[in-house]
């Protein structure tokens, strides 16, 4: 009798908590959808009005603090507020980035390439995550190490105006923005993010850096062809 009880409470709890991962999953496509577009948005404004770039110490205080503060206020609507904010001002970074490589010789051919292969990958590996539903959270310590090496390599090779290394640098990044893409998908089926705000900023910045490196990438391609 004991049994079967035991059995009767542990299968609804099981079925709250696949609900539970299943609203967050939704929630997270829904508002990275919607910032996907207005990101899209900021950055054909940007382009269209012909704003320079910030610059590397702006980007990255304006980053950070926006960050920050989404971290704080995960839990509230400001927090989804912060999102459009952050995601808005990256799109408007993104957007003298593609007037410069669309400048160049078939630099829209470039851009099509890169927004292709970053869609191709995003939702391959989703797609697999999703599915397969395996566990990633092994690649957390990894992922973070591997991206504050990147990150750091990256400064140097901006500050330093380095492109070799600037470009090993973005080779890095598209296999470590893949692996984050799959560790935060995987993290939000097995509960380890019950948060959407967050999950979708990072699933975000994945997309975002994912992007811009393979545009440099194919970029440096071109203009080595």
């Amino acid at each position: 009798m004991n049994h079967a009880k035991a059995q009767t409470i542990a299968l609804p709890r099981s079925a709250e908590s696949a609900l539970a991962s299943n609203k967050v999953i939704r929630n997270t496509y829904i508002l990275l959808s919607l910032t996907l577009l207005f990101a899209a948005a900021t950055a054909g404004v940007s382009m269209a009005l012909k704003l320079p770039h910030p610059g590397i110490l702006i980007t990255l205080v304006g980053y950070f603090g926006l960050l920050f503060a989404i971290t704080r206020f995960r839990d509230s609507g400001l927090g989804v507020g912060l999102v459009f904010a952050l995601t808005g001002f990256m799109g408007y970074t993104l957007g003298p980035i593609i007037s410069h490589y669309l400048s160049l010789p078939n630099g829209g051919q470039t851009v099509m390439l890169a927004m292709g292969g970053t869609a191709a990958i995003f939702l391959g590996l989703s797609g697999y995550a999703l599915t397969t539903r395996k566990d990633f959270s092994f690649m957390g310590g990894f992922l973070m190490v591997g991206i504050l090496l990147a990150f750091l390599a990256g400064l140097a090779a901006i500050f330093f105006e380095i492109p070799a290394l600037s470009l090993t640098v973005s080779a890095a990044f598209v296999l470590l923005m893949s692996g984050l893409i799959l560790y935060e998908t995987s993290n939000i089926i097995h509960g380890g993010e019950t948060n959407y705000v967050m999950a979708t900023v990072s699933l975000f910045v994945s997309i975002f850096n994912l992007f811009t490196s393979l545009l440099h990438l194919l970029g440096f391609a071109n203009s080595s062809d």
